[in-house]
């Protein structure tokens, strides 16, 4: 195996660990968002408040 080869190889190797370290973050993030629900929490600002942000619709 020549020098460039090596260098080649090894390159690719580093391509493929980057993919799969970018892949595997990516499908962790998607797992956790999916198998987590938060818990419902009270609303803190009474609608017809002007100004204010509140959440559009409960989920509980």
């Amino acid at each position: 195996m020549t020098a460039r080869t090596k260098q080649r190889l090894l390159l690719g190797l580093w391509v493929l660990v980057g993919v799969s370290v970018f892949v595997g973050a990516n499908v962790h993030l998607l797992w956790n968002s999916l198998l987590s629900q938060p818990d419902c929490v009270p609303h803190a600002k009474a609608p017809g408040q002007n100004g204010q942000f509140r959440a559009a619709q409960s989920s509980c």
